[in-house]
């Protein structure tokens, strides 16, 4: 996760003063998508872009007047404006940004600030609601834009006044059973922006030599999941065909809030799945939340196209729900 409101509030804390910029708009090729953020310092310091460089140098300008004054204020550069050149923007497109001081009377609340970063701590989702036109801010969950924490889709309401910047935690994955189907699903859900998370108890297939630089717990899924939990932005594959192993981090994904399950086997195999399930208590309709068999059905062959099969369903739910 990067640390822009973060390292906005620790210079607040030291003394420094600091504004956020954010992207609330854009139109045409801008070099940044809605919702990308920039801090800076009261002594120049920069953390995170909203322009990929373009008009970074404006912004900071704009932002030490604004720590002198106090007040929020909008930006807007684009390719059409006199100055669009001047600043930077030969890219095309236009942006509009949010610049806030922090801590002062027409600028973001300090309590606030804390709040989000605590949120942001704790892998809770929450959106920073601001009205643009009085600066009045507050924070939001995800039962009050749902469809923009699924889809991580900052930006403004209908009534173009109200600017909404969505605070997702970054993206996991919990893989269960270090197959083959794994190591060419592992770098995909990388390149995809999740972070992999590797567990099996069978020490010949939890073997750093087939799953380099990645993290893997050699224990049950019981044990090994005990204090990393499933969220809200984990994805839960099982893929080792034995209900030993399966069957436990089933049962805790399906109490979990885990966005995600799927379960590799054939439909013979998951009508036993089931009926062990309804055995163990579960309601139809929460097995229900199980895909199986795992991955679009793309009629892949072999580990690499089944893993892009799992990929492909994962991102669906993720971006369209379940």
């Amino acid at each position: 996760m990067d640390r822009i409101p973060e390292q906005a509030l620790d210079w607040h804390r030291a003394g420094k003063g600091a504004a956020l910029a954010s992207v609330v708009e854009t139109w045409g090729s801008a070099p940044r998508r809605v919702g990308a953020m920039l801090a800076v310092s009261g002594d120049g310091e920069l953390a995170g872009s909203v322009s990929g460089g373009c008009v970074e140098g404006a912004v900071v300008t704009e932002a030490l007047d604004a720590l002198d004054s106090g007040r929020s204020l909008m930006l807007t550069y684009g390719v059409a404006d006199d100055d669009a050149f001047a600043v930077g923007l030969a890219c095309g497109g236009t942006i509009r940004i949010l610049l806030q001081p922090i801590g002062t009377e027409g600028g973001l609340p300090v309590e606030t600030l804390e709040a989000l970063c605590r949120d942001r701590a704790a892998r809770t989702p929450v959106a920073h609601v601001i009205d643009t036109e009085t600066w009045e801010g507050s924070l939001a969950g995800q039962a009050d834009y749902p469809e923009r924490f699924r889809s991580d889709r900052s930006g403004m309401l209908e009534d173009q006044r109200t600017f909404v910047a969505i605070h997702n935690p970054p993206l996991r994955m919990t893989i269960i059973g270090a197959v083959h189907i794994a190591q060419a699903l592992v770098p995909m859900a990388r390149i995809a922006g999740y972070d992999p998370l590797i567990v099996d108890p069978r020490p010949a297939f939890a073997a750093e030599s087939r799953f380099p630089g990645e993290t893997i717990l050699d224990d049950y899924p019981e044990e090994a999941l005990k204090d990393r939990g499933l969220d809200s932005r984990t994805a839960l594959v099982l893929l080792t065909h034995d209900p030993k192993i399966d069957d436990p981090a089933l049962e805790l994904g399906l109490k979990s809030a885990a966005f995600y399950i799927g379960a590799l086997g054939s439909t013979r195999t998951h009508a036993k799945r089931v009926s062990r399930l309804e055995g163990r208590g579960f309601a139809p309709g929460e097995i229900a939340r199980i895909h199986a068999p795992i991955g679009l059905d793309i009629g892949a062959a072999g580990p690499a196209e089944i893993a892009v099969a799992v990929m492909a369903e994962v991102t669906r739910v993720l971006r369209r729900g379940a």
